[in-house]
């Protein structure tokens, strides 16, 4: 009787099996919070120049070369993310997926590192998303409501 072969479990499902502190909300946030900090906020080296590079056409795969930004500028962009998204609500909201402090968006980032979904530079270090800033005061207290007509 042939052996039938498993389908292999995509590395996402697979850590989330393994690190259950945070939900799978929180890693899909903090990428989208990537992106939003490189495309939107426009953070990043400004070695690379003002723009991202234009995708370059390889095949039927397109890489795009993107900038690259600090702990300290991704936690900022996650901040304002989250106040875009869910206003007074942020901090209940990230708690609920596991999140409560900037250390946690650094434990995140280095969980998809570790399984390709992200990259690092040499200088970047874990400890670069400790302490950046305090959710109470970030989330809560600094909160602002505007009319933007």
């Amino acid at each position: 009787m042939a052996r039938v072969k498993s389908p292999e479990v995509p590395p996402l499902v697979k850590l989330l099996s393994e690190d259950r502190r945070y939900k799978l909300e929180a890693y899909e946030f903090v990428r989208l919070g990537l992106n939003y900090a490189q495309g939107h906020l426009r953070m990043g080296d400004e070695s690379e120049g003002p723009e991202p590079s234009p995708p370059l056409e390889e095949g039927e795969e397109t890489i795009r070369r993107t900038r690259h930004i600090t702990g300290q500028q991704l936690c900022d962009a996650l901040r304002q993310l989250a106040l875009a998204q869910f206003g007074l609500m942020a901090k209940l909201v990230l708690a609920d997926w596991g999140i409560r402090s900037t250390s946690d968006f650094g434990e995140i980032v280095y969980n998809l590192i570790k399984i390709g979904e992200m990259s690092k530079s040499e200088d970047d270090r874990r400890e670069d998303f400790d302490d950046v800033y305090d959710f109470d005061e970030a989330l809560v207290r600094q909160f602002t409501i505007t009319n933007e007509d």
